[in-house]
């Protein structure tokens, strides 16, 4: 144990919730065979970190103190709560040192968890916001804006995610081969948020989160070689790493987000940029497209402009069009107006955005107010600006954005 002052210990237990909470969950699922058990167990772990730390020091493997001790505080409570011989024979299985592990295609903790989160039994809409909190250890507002829906309406859903899954009795399982294939949508959508909240918090002051964008191109890695025939598990991969590629010039000596046109491209990554590409030309060839690889080839054509103005907008504005057709969303339509905005102007993008209902998302005020100012209409467009700073909760963006309003 290392020496460590009161506020110090604070920001590690809450450094190793946000790094290590999801694999300390998914350990433990697959030790006690009970998602709630093991989620229970992981905060219990936490609070006790939060009471300890600051007297007794950081451990030195501060992720492996977390699992140990929520082990310990599951068995203890199996063994308080138990009622029956099978109740003892569990407890006393998990304090033996060495756990069976299953055999299955899915070798993984965190990917299988993912896998058993996203059960049929749930409503699609249940199983990725149920994963994201196991997984991702995502708060609920978090959450709440990756679906741009309250805070409660998400609460309650994830509670009654939870219910199910107790009333049902849905074991903690290493999936089949055949039931990948019928899981691997809601699976997509749980990586692809994962790696979106990484890439731009939603709450925080640092505009994204490296290793949460990290952890989710490692789980699609995963499903690559998983699935390596499935299109979609490879477009994702390419759309993460096409748009991770950008990270180095996103952001400024002093910290401050940079638009994708202001970009300096010599920083971005040619590594991830190449593998990119060739996996959005792999999709290209197998000629089954879908709404992710439809997102990679407008990642890669974006990477094929040496500056912004080589930008070959015509084709983002068709890749949109195709997007809409097979995966329509007002978000969809709100990033391929802005396409419509370089392809047509801004008074036609202006008109497609004022169609949509999107008014408790702060992108779509963002890109109003752009296009406003744009149109020669500052007040109109300061408006905007006040509107999308209010809805925000990323320190990083609502500085861009002030900074945008006083321009304009």
């Amino acid at each position: 144990m290392s020496t460590a002052s009161p506020s110090v210990a604070a920001a590690d237990v809450e450094r190793v919730f946000r790094d290590d909470y999801g694999r300390a969950v998914a350990t433990l699922t697959r030790i006690l065979g009970d998602l709630g058990l093991a989620e229970e167990a992981v905060q219990d772990a936490f609070a006790a970190a939060l009471a300890t730390w600051p007297r007794d020091g950081v451990p030195a493997n501060p992720a492996g103190w977390i699992v140990t001790t929520a082990r310990n505080r599951a068995i203890d409570r199996l063994r308080r709560e138990s009622t029956r011989q099978q109740r003892h024979e569990q407890a006393w299985a998990l304090s033996a040192p060495e756990e069976a592990q299953e055999v299955g295609p899915v070798r993984d903790d965190r990917l299988r968890l993912v896998f058993t989160c996203c059960h049929p039994a749930l409503s699609p809409a249940a199983q990725v916001a149920l994963t994201l909190r196991m997984i991702a250890g995502l708060r609920t507002d978090q959450i709440a804006r990756c679906f741009l829906v309250h805070e409660t309406t998400m609460a309650q859903r994830i509670v009654r995610a939870k219910n199910k899954i107790a009333a049902a009795g849905i074991p903690y399982r290493v999936p089949r081969d055949a039931d990948l294939p019928d899981r691997l949508r809601s699976v997509l959508s749980v990586v692809y948020l994962v790696f979106n909240e990484g890439y731009v918090a939603s709450t925080g002051t640092a505009l994204g989160d490296a290793d949460l964008a990290a952890e989710a191109i490692r789980l699609g890695r995963l499903l690559v070689d998983l699935m390596p025939d499935e299109p979609e598990a490879r477009g994702l991969l390419a759309l993460m790493l096409l748009t991770e590629s950008r990270r180095a010039a996103r952001t400024d000596g002093d910290g401050a987000l940079v638009r994708l046109p202001d970009q300096d491209r010599s920083r971005w990554d040619a590594a991830l940029v190449a593998e990119g590409q060739d996996i959005v030309r792999w999709c290209l060839r197998r000629g089954r497209p879908g709404s992710y690889q439809v997102q990679a080839a407008i990642a890669a054509v974006h990477s094929d402009a040496a500056v912004a103005t080589d930008t070959d907008w015509r084709q983002v504005l068709a890749l949109y069009d195709q997007l809409m057709a097979m995966a329509p969303s007002p978000v969809v339509a709100l990033n391929r107006a802005v396409a419509v905005g370089e392809v047509q102007g801004p008074a036609d993008a202006l008109r497609e955005v004022d169609l949509l209902d999107l008014a408790d998302y702060h992108l779509l005020h963002a890109v109003r107010a752009d296009l406003l100012a744009r149109l020669g209409r500052p007040d109109e467009a300061r408006a905007a600006y006040d509107a999308a700073m209010a809805l925000t909760g990323n320190a990083a963006e609502r500085e861009f954005l002030a900074g945008r309003r006083a321009r304009a």
